[in-house]
């Protein structure tokens, strides 16, 4: 994912962490980037913490546990990363909502995608709702991803409250 992604000037959220998949591995290859793992569930964040204290990630690695929903709307993390990643978030229209709170203007969402990446999970009106523009679909090692833009700031009513971008996807 490092390949596809290239250089990134800014904090990077890796939404849904997880077990710590692609955001653990992106904080130890970029030296410089600090890096937030979000994730909802308690075990998981523990797991994560004691990851990142293990990989001596500490200083500029920061788990928050919390619904992405929730946490997109505070002002401590509205607006304020230049790259969100996700690997399994959710379905496509969950997680470009879900992820737009998360970026500043002009700010990157990179997705991994299943092996055989298809346009159509990413519709242009879709993704034009949530401020996002397709900036590429492309294989990388066998691997594939989605990189989307965020054009111009986040709109306020994304995302909806908690749960309801699950429950009553855009697209």
């Amino acid at each position: 994912m490092a390949d596809f992604i290239g250089e990134i000037e800014g904090p990077v959220l890796d939404l849904g962490a997880g077990g710590g998949v692609p955001g653990l591995v992106l904080a130890e290859a970029w030296a410089g980037q600090s890096v937030t793992l979000l994730d909802a569930m308690h075990r998981r964040c523990v797991f994560l913490e004691t990851a990142v204290s293990k990989l001596g990630l500490a200083a500029r690695t920061t788990v928050r546990e919390g619904r992405a929903e929730e946490l997109a709307r505070r002002d401590s993390m509205r607006s304020g990363f230049a790259m969100v990643v996700a690997r399994g978030f959710g379905p496509p229209a969950v997680t470009a909502e879900c992820a737009a709170g998360f970026l500043r203007a002009g700010g990157r969402l990179v997705v991994s995608e299943p092996p055989e990446p298809r346009a159509e999970r990413w519709p242009d009106d879709g993704l034009s709702r949530l401020g996002l523009q397709h900036v590429r679909t492309e294989r990388v090692h066998d691997a594939g991803f989605v990189e989307l833009r965020l054009v111009g700031e986040p709109a306020p009513q994304w995302p909806r409250r908690t749960g309801v971008p699950s429950k009553r996807p855009l697209w």
